[in-house]
């Protein structure tokens, strides 16, 4: 009977993670954020001083934190769709962990805004603070719309810890909540370590 139920759980091979939809999605949000990505690089070029001076006023420890909160719960969420995948009832647990550190992404990310603000760091300090805001705001939304995301997968879970329904469902979810992951790797090297 678990046999059964792994093998019905486990993805045939070649199989691509979640629905076609959330790929165009992830790819089409690559492609805003590769613009973005040149657009900053060709504006720090222009500015290097000036960016260079208004990147010192960042707090690294806070960007490496909060690196450290999504690259944990990204691997959360990779370990919970292989738990959904074997039939393990851990999943659950593994998702709730993902959310509650993506949770703690937010509380740092709010808390680094209100000192920057506090200092006098606003959206119109300078160029940089323009992109600063910009790309770390967007890429916090994002944030926002990945942990309601899990948090609607983690209501599919039954009393038993088994989810309802195919694994379409949190292998989407993960695939969006890596893409997370990776664009605050890019923003952080771009705008904390530069």
């Amino acid at each position: 009977m678990m046999a059964a139920s792994q093998a019905a759980a486990s993805p045939p091979r070649g199989h691509v993670p979640g629905e076609e939809g959330v790929w165009v999605f992830i790819g089409g949000d690559l492609i805003v954020f590769a613009v973005f990505f040149v657009t900053y690089a060709l504006a720090r070029q222009q500015e290097l001083a000036l960016f260079e001076s208004a990147q010192a006023l960042l707090d690294r420890r806070l960007g490496l934190l909060n690196t450290l909160l999504l690259l944990t719960s990204s691997f959360f969420v990779a370990q919970a769709v292989a738990a959904v995948r074997r039939g393990d009832d851990r999943a659950r647990r593994l998702l709730l962990g993902a959310i509650l550190l993506g949770s703690g992404f937010v509380v740092v990310k709010a808390f680094e805004y209100s000192a920057k603000i506090a200092q006098g760091f606003t959206l119109n300090s300078n160029s940089f603070s323009i992109y600063y805001y910009m790309f770390t705001g967007i890429h916090l939304v994002h944030v926002l719309i990945g942990l309601g995301v899990l948090c609607f997968t983690l209501s599919r879970f039954d009393r038993s810890g088994r989810m309802q329904g195919g694994i379409a469902l949190i292998e989407g979810s993960g695939a969006f909540w890596h893409l997370v992951d990776l664009l605050w790797i890019i923003l952080f090297a771009l705008l904390y370590l530069l």
